[in-house]
């Protein structure tokens, strides 16, 4: 079965400083047809201005993964870690028992574009973990590489998951497949360009959710940039919870305008600024 999700069927939270779009149910945004895809909870497009960000805020029970696309995003945590990523690079933040951390844009003049996501994890309350690795364009040119798996296989990050995320660039007549074993599942995000995908065209910001298809089939890709997720299939071993990220200080609204009524759950999102930001010590 395939089902597509279009890029303007997503929720948006516009505040000025950030602009974000959710792919799942997310703060304030709530589509209970998109709550979640396996343990895949969130898929967050976010474009943050020249010196903004999230405040320092916790999180526990979560697999997060930051992939940025352009730009740069520096983070801080409770952990004693701080680094800056730029695009290549992709970092994995194992909230676990509890965490706190802090992500803002240290450019004073240009924004930054990333992606975060959200994977549960198989069990509650491990030791929070952090590891950050970059993936250059020639490994993922015309392939899928594998950026995060439980096992650290082929040199990924390691996620606390039976999932594995791959990232690949496509052009041309560059292509690329995946086989997924039964009763596995994928779910592919297309991050920008455009990119067909087992005989759909998907345009930046759009998915396909894949269940009961043995392969995932990527071609005629046009400067495509793209994720694909290999997800356990059956429902998530843990019950999913609200996402939620710092505390909100304007109302998020729908993309577009749909049928489903916006629902608030836990809505937790902050700006903060990087002259006047404070970081866990």
């Amino acid at each position: 079965m395939q089902e597509i999700r279009r890029s303007a069927e997503r929720g948006l939270a516009d505040h000025g400083w950030l602009k974000s779009f959710h792919t799942f149910s997310f703060a304030e945004y709530f589509d209970p047809k998109h709550v979640q895809f396996g343990p895949l909870r969130v898929i967050n497009e976010d474009r943050v201005q020249a010196g903004a960000g999230f405040g320092t805020h916790a999180h526990r029970d979560m697999e997060i993964l930051s992939y940025v696309l352009s730009g740069a995003l520096a983070h801080k945590d409770s952990l004693g870690n701080g680094s800056t990523i730029v695009p290549g690079d992709v970092q994995r933040m194992s909230a676990g028992s509890g965490v706190e951390h802090s992500e803002f844009n240290p450019s004073p003049s240009e924004p930054v574009h990333f992606l975060q996501i959200w994977i549960q994890p198989s069990a509650r309350n491990i030791a929070p973990g952090y590891e950050q690795k970059h993936f250059s364009a020639a490994q993922r040119r015309g392939r899928l590489a594998l950026i995060a798996s439980p096992d650290r296989a082929a040199g990924s990050l390691e996620i606390h998951q039976d999932a594995r995320v791959y990232a690949g660039l496509f052009d041309g007549a560059e292509s690329a497949t995946l086989a997924v074993v039964a009763p596995r599942r994928s779910y592919v995000h297309v991050a920008r360009g455009a990119l067909t995908v087992n005989g759909n065209v998907l345009e930046a910001g759009d998915a396909l959710a894949l269940t009961e298809e043995p392969t995932v089939r990527l071609s005629a890709g046009h400067a495509a940039e793209v994720l694909v997720f290999d997800l356990p299939g059956g429902p998530p071993a843990l019950p999913s919870r609200p996402a939620v990220r710092g505390r909100s200080r304007r109302p998020l609204v729908p993309a577009a305008p749909s049928s489903t009524q916006a629902r608030p759950i836990a809505a937790d999102i902050s700006f903060c600024n990087t002259k006047t930001m404070r970081f866990p010590e």
